[in-house]
């Protein structure tokens, strides 16, 4: 095994989302927000997590360095994903960003308490939604320096 060390102009992105709406959104926003990293969809949370073990046609894909993760999901839900990754020590380390329309103050609690990252709070204007975008590649994919991790 090889460590491979992120570089910001080339990070994986993982979005966990099961709105098409909000997927299409999402990649307009990385688009408008002049972001180049690679974009992964997976719709649900089983999804994520095949694609996080690589698994079930997911055994080439590369591991993502940071999970846009929405709470919201089908099959699984987004504690519940969240969860099982800080319990993996091979996942626990990669940076877990909730992207939600959910403001409620109990989701934000739980998340924290599962050990996220940041949580945002998706906007229901597409403008808002944008600089909110923009505001996580300054953060997350100019400032922070991400982990390298294993790569099989």
């Amino acid at each position: 095994m090889s460590e491979r060390a992120c570089s910001h102009d080339s990070a994986d992105i993982l979005l966990v989302e099961d709105n098409p709406g909000d997927i299409r959104l999402t990649k307009e926003a990385f688009k408008e927000g002049q972001i180049s990293n690679t974009l992964h969809v997976a719709t649900d949370g089983i999804e994520a997590l095949d694609y996080l073990y690589r698994r079930d046609g997911y055994e080439d894909v590369p591991m993502p360095d940071i999970v846009l993760l929405d709470l919201n999901l089908p099959r699984k839900n987004g504690d519940e994903v969240l969860e099982e990754i800080n319990e993996d020590p091979s996942l626990s380390s990669i940076p877990v960003i909730i992207l939600t329309s959910s403001d409620a103050e109990e989701d934000v609690i739980r998340s924290y308490e599962l050990q996220v990252n940041a949580y945002l709070t998706k906007p229901v204007d597409p403008d808002e939604f944008i600089r909110t975008v923009r505001s996580f590649k300054a953060f997350w994919l100019s400032v922070v320096r991400l982990p390298a991790h294993e790569e099989a």
